[in-house]
Formats: structure tokens, C-alpha cells, sequence
């Protein structure tokens, strides 16, 4: 299952798993999703089905969590990959927009990811891919908002991660550096460079993947950036403030 039927990062990486498997997409307009399942079918997948789903209707998540399971069990991996980047700059004046940052990025994850907790406790076995980003690690000046929201579902899907653990649930946590893609397209249009150590869609996919296979409870992506961020927490924060997105 993907939350975020649209997303590149989670329809790559739902294509490195669907080989052999049924998959649903859960997304907004589900009838416009020809091009994903065609992904997925290409890669292996034996239907692709597609489920209507708004992320910051959070009402409507438990009961459409439970109507999946109904219907699709056993469920061997829910990845959750919606999320917007929003505004930085407006979001410093427009607490509208950085509330919607803060509820579809953080408070939507959460409407999400309980109720998956929940049915894959009673299964008793798979696995939620939750997509973090090394935006929360240690938050910047340049997208405070955004790397706020990161901070957050970081410690609240470390924390999951944690209270499955024995359940036969697990939960791979992803932090990748900034990805190049769709999400970032129209802010690399604005003249913003992408950061070092920049990944692809594909790149976190396959990253994601592998981790998923072995068994992993997070990864990094790239891998270099761990150590890197280990680091970063050591910056005085009169340097890290003056740090480029």
C-alpha cells in the first residue's frame, strides 16, 4: 500500500517491492493514476488498484485504513509517502500556510501511520516505510518551518519503531538528503541549487529497498550524510544559522 499514490519516492520505491504483489494506491483523483500503475505493472506487479485518499482529511483515515486491511490483507508493506516542501519564505509570515505545512507533513502522518500501527499489530506482521528527512536532524534558518514538521514525525516514528518492536512489526525510517524531483522542481526553477550530496527519486528507492530487505530500521540517504549530521549537531549555532539550505 502506498499513502501518496502520486509521490515519485513512494511509487519507485513501492516498484523496487511490487514484484509479484498486488499493490494499492491511495491518492487524491485515483481514476488519474495511469501512469503509476503502469510502474508498477512494469515492474512486476500482478493488479495495481487505486483507492481515493486525502491526507488532510485525517477523519476519514481510520476508517479507510481499516476498510483496506478488509479488503487487502495480509498487508506486507505500507509505505507513507505524502508530504508537501510549502513555501519557506511565506511560511515565516503566513501562519495559514505554515499551518498546513505543519498538519500535512506532521500532524496528517501521525492520522495515518496509528491506524497502520493498529491493523498490522493484529496481523502480526509487516512493514510501515515512513519518510523522514535530514531536515530534522537539526533544523536550518532557511526551512525552519518545514525541517520543524521532519523533527517531529522523526521522533514520532522513532518512537513507533520502538513501541513495535516484539509485535512482528517493524518500521524502516528513510532520512534522505535533498532529492531531485518533482517536489523540489519548481524551487530549483527559483534559482535554489540543489544541497550536496543531492539524490534522485530512484536513488532513495533503491536505497529504501535495500534497507527494507535487510532488515533495517532506518537509513540514510546517501549513507555519508550520517556521520556528516553527527557532526553538524557539534556547530556552534552562530554558524549554523548563517548555513545555506
Amino acid at each position: 500500500m502506498v499513502f501518496g499514490g502520486r509521490s515519485e519516492i513512494g511509487v519507485a520505491t513501492a516498484a523496487r517491492l511490487a514484484h509479484g504483489q498486488r499493490v494499492v494506491l491511495a491518492a487524491r483523483r485515483p481514476d488519474d493514476l495511469v501512469a503509476e500503475s503502469a510502474i508498477l505493472m512494469a515492474a512486476g506487479a500482478t493488479a495495481v488498484d487505486t483507492v481515493a485518499f486525502d491526507a488532510d482529511d485525517i477523519a476519514s483515515h481510520p476508517g479507510l485504513v481499516e476498510r483496506l486491511f478488509a479488503e487487502h490483507s495480509p498487508v506486507d508493506v505500507a509505505i507513507v509517502a505524502f508530504g508537501i516542501l510549502g513555501d519557506a519564505a511565506r511560511a515565516e509570515t503566513d501562519v495559514d500556510h505554515a499551518l498546513q505545512i505543519a498538519h500535512t507533513d506532521y500532524y496528517a502522518q501521525i492520522s495515518v501511520m496509528t491506524p497502520l500501527a493498529v491493523a498490522l499489530r493484529k496481523q502480526g506482521s509487516g512493514t510501515i516505510i515512513a519518510f523522514s528527512s535530514v531536515a530534522g536532524v537539526r533544523v536550518r534558518r532557511a526551512n525552519y518551518v518545514y525541517g520543524s514538521t521532519k523533527a517531529g514525525l522523526d521522533g514520532f516514528a522513532s518512537g513507533l519503531a520502538d513501541a513495535l518492536h516484539g509485535s512482528g512489526v517493524h518500521l524502516l525510517l528513510a532520512r534522505p538528503g535533498f532529492v531531485i524531483g518533482a517536489m523540489t522542481r519548481e524551487l530549483m526553477e527559483s534559482g535554489v541549487k540543489p544541497a550536496p550530496f543531492s539524490s534522485t527519486a530512484d536513488e532513495v528507492a533503491d536505497a529504501v529497498a535495500k534497507a527494507y530487505h535487510r532488515g533495517k530500521g532506518e537509513v540514510w540517504i546517501p549513507g555519508v550524510l550520517r556521520p556528516m549530521f553527527f557532526g553538524m549537531r557539534l556547530l556552534p549555532r552562530a554558524v549554523w544559522r548563517r548555513l545555506p539550505r
